[in-house]
């Protein structure tokens, strides 16, 4: 084994955070969209709403409205929350510091930052929290 093998990478190669930024890009855009719309159901844009009812239903669809708003606003308020998250992963690639457990320091698995690309801890640090 050759001494480059022995020695633990401390962080990802130029490449390889390239590769990371462009899913991130990605996921972010999608993720921007899709709180878009969240935001528009939220402000009735583009929506049939209650308005144009029979009263009958209208106290029924009022209950609905109000509940189906209410997840809305907290999918949206999550969706923000992983925007958040997207970007700040964007600025740790810049920093080159990207994929580095915050608790560990040692490097967080390509497995586990392809499935959550803006995680900030290994999966070791993840259960010892629990």
């Amino acid at each position: 084994m050759s001494e480059e093998n022995k020695i633990e990478k401390k962080r990802y190669s130029d490449e390889e955070l390239q590769e990371f930024k462009t899913i991130i890009l990605e996921k972010l855009e999608r993720a921007k969209k899709d709180y878009e719309l969240l935001k528009n159901t939220l402000t009735h844009k583009n929506s049939n709403d209650i308005e144009d009812t029979s009263p009958t239903f209208k106290v029924l669809e009022e209950g609905a409205t109000t509940l189906s708003r209410e997840q809305n606003g907290e999918l949206a308020m999550r969706q923000l929350k992983f925007i958040t998250h997207l970007e700040a992963a964007l600025v740790r690639i810049e920093n080159k510091t990207y994929g580095i457990c915050r608790e560990t320091g040692k490097l967080i698995t390509r497995e586990r930052l392809l499935a959550v690309p803006h995680a900030t801890l290994s999966i070791d640090a993840k259960l010892k929290r629990k």
